[in-house]
């Protein structure tokens, strides 16, 4: 299991978020279809927005290209952080 996150800065009103929570939700439908591990989390802060992502994968090239782009059509920036591997007991992950 691996965990990594986003951070966008400024922060993102939840109304402007409706492309992105479709792309983490259609990346969840897509992995349980797959039997593969993706989860996400959406976090609204006040200095920054941050996508917590926990996957039975280091990097989800297609999935995070488009985050990227979206992030960029809302005019912007984000960090990626570098994905960390967790075992799944402690990411709180069940089949």
């Amino acid at each position: 299991m691996w965990v990594y996150s986003y951070r966008i800065v400024p922060p993102q009103p939840k109304r402007r978020l409706g492309t992105i929570r479709t792309l983490l939700d259609h990346e969840h439908t897509a992995a349980r279809k797959d039997a593969r591990t993706w989860a996400s989390r959406l976090v609204l802060e006040r200095r920054a927005t941050r996508i917590l992502i926990v996957s039975d994968s280091a990097g989800q090239r297609a999935v995070d290209d488009r985050l990227a782009d979206e992030v960029r059509r809302l005019q912007a920036t984000f960090t990626l952080t570098v994905p960390v591997e967790i075992s799944p007991d402690s990411a709180g992950v069940t089949d």
